[in-house]
Parts: structure tokens; C-alpha cells; sequence
């Protein structure tokens, strides 16, 4: 046989290879499509980024095949209150949400990563931590950019914190705006919310959102609802105040025309524990005269912030620095000693909704002099230092140039419960994404950081069975899809993005604790966002194909 001859057979053989027909099909697995109905076993296949067909594919092949016998196939889930925004710059492989099946972070609670002016960019690197970066972008657009450009195997979205803009314009100042002031703040809105914003985050206990006045944050919603937006806000009290902070809520989504959202809804502090009743009789009555209110929470018995909590705002205008130097002054420690020990519904004082000192878990330091004092609480440190819990922790504020980052343990687990079985309540962890190495292991993250959807899904939904598999998805799915309006996103349907994850019902479990959080969760497979295949066998494929997601407004 000639060359000749001998190579057009080869050409010939090759001819009659078929090509596959998809890049992915996942085989036998039950599919759990978002929408809360019921599952069915059937195949999935994925073209590109996006979701090809559903249905039996036994006949058809693909790039890559993967059999899901006996595990379930779900959308990627959707972290609705999400801090990996200093995290992602830090690693962007997102380990501890990835490995839980979160494949979207949301942030922005009430401060966001732009816009940002030149004296707040001085601040922020100022404040840095243990993870140190360098801020090249301005806009709110240009951070989510940067974090795609520099590579994410999660999909990111944020809300423009209403704070940030307050800080933009008034700094820390504990007044309101005058007329051409707030027209500034509000053309800040408009810029990020044509820019992709989701809407508008506040973070109402914390000085300087604290200050703003319930006009002020309206006329903020007004803008945002004239480009489909929604307002989620860290409500002005979660406890002892929680039944007027609620009904302000209510009033600034009703009065600006757009949806909004209690972030980590809870009833803090044992005193208040008997109120959450009340606080869903609230929430459902506005949702029966016809307003969208929703909210979201975590699945612990504790919240994690710093010690500002526990300190009146007023010790706190004009940032850290003044902070600091207030506390130095022994009539100003006298008087905020007094107020730290006093029960107020002026103010949310998160030490005494804590209940004692040893209720207070110090858990992160700038100051690596203080690292040691990590995984104590504030009774054991002012032991050590011979001095009140009071004392101590301003002191503590002082020494670490910092609010030092805490855990307050606040909650119940009947009412965990409780929230868990309402409908209209999504999920968000509330903290970074982070991995068990490098700089993160320099402090304790809140265990929700590793744990709290799969947290949901091993204990709440198949040990306690509080609400079906089936619902439970469609809360970390379609339910915040719909409400954030991100477009084809939370479901398995042809059409949408590939957003897929494989994981076993029956072993998904959540392993962080308070005192050992760096520990990854177990059950989750494969995560495929975009497409890619970012987890394989439970463990990450170096892709980096997550996308910065806009909002409703958005114009290219």
C-alpha cells in the first residue's frame, strides 16, 4: 500500500470519530433543580459555562463524564452575606465556602470595597491586618474586576454600603447631610448601581452608619429602586430595640419602592430571645399588605464582630484614631465603663447581650505582640492583666491599634431552629472565605467561616430534619437569585450558567469549632462554576473561572 493510500485511510478513520456532543455530562445523580420540587434521578450535561440538557444522556458523550450514582446534583449555592472581600485578594480559591458548595459570594454590609476617595484608601491600608494588599481600584466595578482579573473560583456580587458612601463624603462625623451633600451620596449610589451594584447594604449599630437617620437612608433606596435594586441592612437592633428597628426597615422599603432584607436575623441577648415571634408576626404582616421583606442567616449560636460592639457610638466619631484617644481619657473610661455595664435600647451593646465576659471570645489581633491572647475570652484576659472585663477590652483597643475581632455568643438553638423552618429566610455565613494554611491560620475566624452551609445541610436538614433537602436548596439557590435578580443563576435549567455542584446527602457535614475553626467541610465532590471544574474529587484544580456578577442596573 502506498504512503499515499495509508494516509487517507488515516484521514478516513478519523472522519468517522464522533466528536462528543458536550464538554461535561454528569451521569445518575439526583437532581435537586432549585426550584424546592421534589428530586428525580436523571443526567447533566454542560456545554461551555453553561447548562446544556437535562434528561437521560446515556446515549450521548462528552469531554469529561462523572458518575453521580447515588449523590446530589444541585445549582451552586449562593452566600448571601459573605466577608471574603480581603480574603479572595489573599487566595482566591474561596476553600472554605468551595468546599461546602458555594459557588457565590455576596457582599456588602454596609461597607463595600468602593467607592473609595484617597483619604480612605490611606485608612484602609492603615488598617490592614494579617492580610496586606495594595488598593488599585476606586469604584465598587473596578474592585469586583480586579478580584476576576486576578483570578476567583467563585462567582462575586456586592450591595454599595450605605457607610461607605457616608464615609466618602461626611467622613466619620456624627451629623446629617446638608442638601448638596446628600445629592453627592446619592450620585454615588447611582454610579455603583449602574455599575452593577446590587443595591444598598447598611450596618446600622456601628458608628458611622449608626449616625445616618432613617431620611437619609430612604432618599440612599430611592436611588437604588429606580435601577430594580433591593436594601439589605444590619438592622439598628437586634435586640432590645429590634421591634422599632424592624418597623424602620419596613419603612424604608416601603417608602423608596424596593425590596429589602434583614441580614443574620436574630433575637440577641437572653432577654429578647422570647421576641422572635413577635419578629416574624412583624416580617409576615408587611409580607401580607404586600411588601417583598425577606432575610437571611447563619446557622450558629454566636456572631462574630469586634469589640465596638460592646462601646457607645458617641466614644467612637471621627474613626479609630479619635477612638483611641478618647479612651485614654480617664473621665471618658469612667463614663463608657458606665454605659458598657447599663441596659440601654439607644445603642446595641453586644457585651451585655452576651450576658458575661466569658461570653466573649477574642479571636483576631493586628498586633502580633497580642496573638497570643487568641481563643481566650475577655474574663480570662482581664484576669491575666488585672483589670476589669470593661477596662480590658478598651485597653485591648488601644494596644492593637484595631477593634480586635471577637465572638459573642448571643443566640439560642431553639430559635436557630425556628428561622431555619421559615420560607422566606436564605443563608450567609457572615465571615471571609478562607483555607486551613498561610496567613490565615494567624487568627480564628468565626467557625461559620468553614461550616455554616454544611452546617444547615448535615445537622439541621438530615439529622434533625427541621425543613426537606428540597427546601433547604432552593433557600441557598433560586430563593436569593430571585431576590438579588442575578440573572440566570440558582437553578438547573438549560440555558442558565453552569454554576453545579455534586455532593452526598448523606455525608455533608460541617467540622470547624470555636476552638479549632480552620477545618474544611466534608461531603462536597465536585463544584463546577462557570463550567470549570474547581473542586474534582474534593480537592481544587487550580481554576480560576469566577466572574464578578452585576445587578440590575447595570450599563455596559
Amino acid at each position: 500500500m502506498r504512503f499515499t493510500q495509508i494516509a487517507l485511510l488515516i484521514l478516513l478513520v478519523i472522519g468517522c470519530q464522533k466528536n462528543p456532543d458536550y464538554d461535561i455530562i454528569i451521569l445518575n445523580g439526583n437532581i435537586y433543580d432549585g426550584s424546592g420540587g421534589k428530586s428525580h434521578k436523571s443526567d447533566l450535561a454542560i456545554s461551555g459555562d453553561t447548562i446544556s440538557a437535562i434528561g437521560d444522556l446515556s446515549k450521548f458523550s462528552a469531554k469529561t463524564e462523572i458518575d453521580a450514582n447515588g449523590l446530589a446534583v444541585a445549582p451552586g449555592f449562593i452566600n448571601m452575606l459573605s466577608w471574603a472581600n480581603e480574603s479572595l485578594i489573599e487566595d482566591g480559591r474561596s476553600l472554605s465556602d468551595l468546599m461546602q458548595g458555594v459557588t457565590t459570594e455576596i457582599m456588602g454590609e454596609g461597607w463595600s470595597m468602593g467607592p473609595f476617595n484617597d483619604d480612605m484608601k490611606k485608612e484602609s491600608l492603615e488598617e490592614q491586618g494579617d492580610i496586606k494588599y495594595k488598593i488599585e481600584w476606586t469604584s465598587l466595578k473596578e474592585y469586583l474586576d480586579f478580584l476576576q482579573k486576578k483570578g476567583i473560583s467563585c462567582n462575586v456580587a456586592s450591595f454599595v454600603g450605605s457607610g461607605t458612601v457616608r464615609i466618602y463624603v461626611l467622613g466619620y462625623e456624627d451629623r446629617a447631610p446638608n442638601k448638596q451633600e446628600l445629592e453627592t451620596m446619592k450620585n454615588l449610589v447611582k454610579q455603583a448601581m449602574e455599575e452593577g451594584a446590587l443595591g444598598v447594604g447598611s450596618s446600622l449599630i456601628y458608628a458611622p452608619l449608626f449616625y445616618a437617620k432613617t431620611n437619609e437612608l430612604i432618599e440612599l433606596c430611592k436611588v437604588a429602586s429606580e435601577y430594580g435594586g433591593m436594601y439589605i441592612s444590619h438592622i439598628r437592633s437586634e435586640g432590645n430595640n429590634i421591634y422599632g428597628a424592624l418597623n424602620e426597615l419596613i419603612r424604608i422599603s416601603k417608602e423608596a419602592n424596593l425590596p429589602a432584607e434583614v441580614y443574620h436575623l436574630k433575637a440577641a441577648g437572653k432577654s429578647n430571645w422570647n421576641k422572635l415571634d413577635s419578629v416574624f408576626a412583624i416580617i409576615e404582616n408587611a409580607q401580607k399588605e404586600g411588601q417583598r421583606i425577606s432575610a437571611d442567616m447563619y446557622t450558629y449560636n454566636a456572631g462574630a464582630t469586634g469589640l465596638d460592639a460592646s462601646m457607645p457610638p458617641w466614644v467612637q466619631e471621627g474613626g479609630l484614631k479619635q477612638w483611641k484617644n478618647r479612651l485614654q481619657d480617664p473621665q471618658i473610661r469612667k463614663r463608657v465603663i458606665e454605659e458598657m455595664k447599663t441596659p440601654t435600647a439607644k445603642w446595641e451593646n453586644l457585651y451585655l447581650g452576651a450576658g458575661s465576659p466569658d461570653r466573649v471570645l477574642l479571636v483576631g489581633f493586628k498586633t502580633d505582640s497580642l496573638k497570643y491572647l487568641t481563643g481566650k475570652n475577655l474574663l480570662e484576659v482581664s484576669q491575666l492583666r488585672g483589670k476589669s472585663p470593661e477596662e480590658t477590652a478598651m485597653d485591648l483597643v488601644i494596644d492593637d491599634d484595631s477593634r480586635v475581632s471577637c465572638i459573642y455568643f448571643l443566640m439560642t438553638e431553639d430559635n436557630i431552629r425556628k428561622k431555619i423552618s421559615k420560607p422566606w429566610i436564605s443563608f450567609g455565613s457572615d465571615e471571609g472565605s478562607l483555607a486551613p494554611e498561610g496567613v490565615f491560620l494567624k487568627s480564628n475566624p468565626h467557625p461559620r467561616a468553614y461550616g455554616n452551609v454544611a452546617r444547615l445541610l448535615g445537622k439541621y436538614v438530615r439529622e434533625e430534619k427541621i425543613i426537606s433537602l428540597e427546601e433547604a436548596i432552593r433557600r441557598l439557590t433560586s430563593f436569593p437569585a430571585e431576590n438579588l435578580k442575578l440573572k440566570k443563576r440558582g437553578k438547573l435549567q438549560p440555558g442558565y450558567f453552569a454554576d453545579v455542584i455534586v455532593f452526598d446527602q448523606n455525608k455533608i457535614i460541617d467540622k470547624a469549632t470555636y476552638d479549632q475553626p480552620h477545618q474544611l467541610a466534608e461531603g462536597v465532590s465536585s463544584v463546577f462554576v462557570n463550567g470549570t471544574q474547581v473542586i474534582k474529587e474534593g480537592k481544587h484544580t487550580g481554576k480560576f473561572s469566577g466572574r464578578a456578577l452585576k445587578g440590575p442596573g447595570y450599563k455596559e
